[in-house]
């Protein structure tokens, strides 16, 4: 069956949707990550890659394989500035994958928190790193809390 729908001349004619539509800004960022992917709070996957860019809502990585959306995925991101220029720092995601192909993948950040790590690094250890403890005029941190 043929459909040769004629709208009229009170119909105009829509124009595309172009430009920047997300809401948060993105900025490029090229930092080392660490991913785990998580299904029904099991491991699934892990693997290592870097940032393309980052939002106050979302972060698309580099992770070197496809990954379904719609899976959870935890993210490591090691932090560029040091805490009191004295202690690395690993930035924490938790997000849902939205979109992903070619081994990148788009996520939706749902939680996010930085963490102080030991020596080892976050990419020699897993993303629960015990923190670093910081002496600050007389009063003792640790991950932030005092």
């Amino acid at each position: 069956m043929r459909s040769n729908q004629n709208w009229g001349d009170n119909v105009q004619k829509m124009e595309s949707i172009s430009g920047e539509r997300r809401r948060d800004k993105r900025y490029g960022m090229q930092l080392q990550v660490r991913w785990k992917l998580i299904r029904r709070r099991r491991l699934i996957d892990s693997g290592t890659g870097c940032t393309v860019n980052m939002s106050s809502g979302g972060i698309r990585f580099e992770g070197g394989r496809e990954m379904p959306a719609g899976l959870n995925v935890e993210l490591a991101i090691s932090w560029p500035v040091l805490l009191l220029n004295v202690a690395p720092m690993q930035l924490l995601i938790t997000g849902r994958i939205l979109r992903s192909g070619d081994g990148w993948a788009a996520i939706r950040t749902v939680t996010h928190e930085f963490r102080t790590f030991s020596t080892g690094g976050p990419m020699t250890s897993g993303l629960r790193t015990p923190g670093l403890v910081l002496q600050m005029k007389g009063v003792a941190t640790f991950n932030g809390a005092l």
